[in-house]
């Protein structure tokens, strides 16, 4: 996604995650007034750390947030919102021929439309980009993040590592989720802060998921999108009620699937981690100290391991025996 200037809003360095108070969850209200809020002064959620606040005259994208996001605080329309967001359909022909959807942020869009029928990819994709661009009082890395018993497992890997079908499978079985996308580590406290957003699964690995988890709530199929097919899991019930739980990480564990691969865990030595968790960091750079010693942090505390497999039943008993190790 193109970047453009930073935000002019106050950005969520100065807030805390835990100083708002909610007045209800979303699945709390009928599809048709959550409707009605988002057209007119719009809906504000909780999104892990932050507080969101939607605006929408695009009724069937606001179906699908439900379906996603039901168990997730709502705040009233005087609450302070770290994102000022607007999906609106373009005044122009477009309405009427192959209409299109606009991502706006405080009235300014970073990216062209996307077509209308892809509203929620462009919500996803965009709430992305605003937590990238703006949350920089947490070091934020690329990866997934599970949790069980108090304790963190930090998933850190390359697009097509089969990193979110990973997620989505421990997240059905027995694992909270933290993340998918974002490791919000706080260098305060070192600890990662939940952040659980739908998990989007792509092209082939969607039939795998549907088929491994028919328990799973997963969104209708997106074709066409910039990176092809997509459909999203629903996060857990659990996982959306306690966003404001963090965790202390206990290992990092950089997946890879390997079609008929055996499967296999493989210990890494702590420079190795340092160095690919860097990289593998949106604002390593940006947070300069406080990111060096958060990630020193991290592999001094932590297992580090290679992990490879294809079989998923295998992949939960490996993660089952580090959560009781």
């Amino acid at each position: 996604m193109a970047q453009t200037d930073q935000p002019k809003h106050i950005p969520a360095l100065f807030t805390a995650p835990h100083q708002t108070h909610p007045t209800a969850r979303l699945n709390q209200f009928s599809v048709s007034e959550l409707r009605h809020q988002a057209r007119h002064k719009g809906i504000f959620f909780r999104t892990g750390p932050f507080v969101t606040h939607l605006k929408s005259d695009y009724g069937p994208a606001i179906d699908l947030l439900v379906n996603l996001y039901g168990e997730s605080e709502y705040f009233t329309a005087d609450t302070f919102a770290n994102f000022h967001i607007r999906l609106h359909r373009p005044y122009s022909f477009r309405r009427w021929i192959r209409p299109q959807i606009q991502f706006s942020l405080d009235g300014r869009s970073p990216f062209e439309p996307f077509p209308l029928e892809q509203a929620l990819p462009l919500f996803e994709w965009g709430m992305n980009w605003c937590i990238a661009m703006d949350a920089h009082r947490f070091l934020m890395l690329h990866s997934a993040v599970v949790e069980k018993n108090g304790q963190a497992i930090i998933l850190p890997a390359l697009p097509g590592s089969g990193k979110s079908t990973l997620c989505s499978v421990l997240a059905h079985r027995g694992w909270r989720l933290l993340s998918d996308e974002f490791g919000m580590i706080e260098p305060k406290t070192g600890l990662v802060w939940p952040l659980p957003k739908a998990i989007p699964i792509k092209n082939k690995a969607i039939p795998v998921v549907r088929d491994y988890l028919p328990e799973a709530w997963m969104g209708p199929e997106f074709h066409g999108t910039r990176k092809g097919t997509v459909s999203h899991v629903k996060p857990p019930a659990d996982s959306l009620i306690r966003q404001n739980e963090p965790a202390r990480p206990r290992c990092v564990v950089f997946p890879k699937y390997r079609a008929n691969a055996e499967t296999r865990m493989e210990p890494v030595t702590n420079s190795s981690a340092f160095t690919r968790l860097a990289n593998n960091s949106f604002n390593y750079v940006i947070t300069g100290e406080a990111g060096f010693r958060s990630l020193s942090q991290i592999v001094q505390e932590a297992d580090c391991f290679n992990f490879e497999y294809s079989n998923l039943d295998e992949a939960i008993s490996v993660f089952s025996e580090l959560a009781t190790s």
